[in-house]
C-alpha cells in the first residue's frame, strides 16, 4: 500500500514538500513516480526515481521547480515543490512499478497506486 500526505494550502512562489509511504517487503523493487490530476484535466506524469541507483525523470514542466528523491530503509518517496504556481494546483499521487526500468510514465505503466494528496496554490 501507498500512503501519500503533506499537501495543503500555499502562496504562489511557495514550496511544498510531499512524502508518500509504502507497506510492504518489496520497495527496493520498485521504480517510484508522481503524478497529478487538476479538475478537468486527465492525469499527468510529474516525476519518477528508479529502483536501482535513484536516477531521476521529470516533466519538462518541473524541472527545476521540483525534486524527488526516495529513502528505502524507510520506504519513503518525497516530492520537494519549489515556486509553486497557480497551474500546480492538483490532487497528486504517488505511484510504484515493479522491476521499473526508469522513465517517463504513463499512469497505465504503473502498478500500485497511492491516495491523492490535494495540493492547492494560491495566487
Amino acid at each position: 500500500q501507498l500512503q501519500a500526505y503533506g499537501g495543503g494550502l500555499v502562496q504562489a512562489g511557495g514550496s511544498l514538500r510531499l512524502s508518500c509511504a509504502a507497506s510492504g517487503r518489496t520497495f527496493n523493487n520498485w521504480d517510484m513516480a508522481w503524478f497529478r490530476q487538476a479538475p478537468g484535466k486527465e492525469r499527468e506524469f510529474v516525476a519518477s526515481i528508479t529502483r536501482g541507483d535513484g536516477s531521476t525523470y521529470y516533466a519538462d514542466l518541473m524541472k527545476g521547480r521540483f525534486t524527488i528523491s526516495r529513502d528505502n530503509p524507510k520506504k519513503t518517496v518525497a516530492l520537494q515543490m519549489n515556486n509553486l504556481k497557480r497551474e500546480d494546483t492538483a490532487v497528486y499521487y504517488c505511484a510504484g512499478k515493479m522491476f521499473g526500468r526508469g522513465g517517463v510514465y504513463s499512469g497505465g505503466d504503473m502498478d500500485y497506486w497511492g491516495k491523492g494528496t490535494q495540493v492547492t496554490v494560491s495566487s
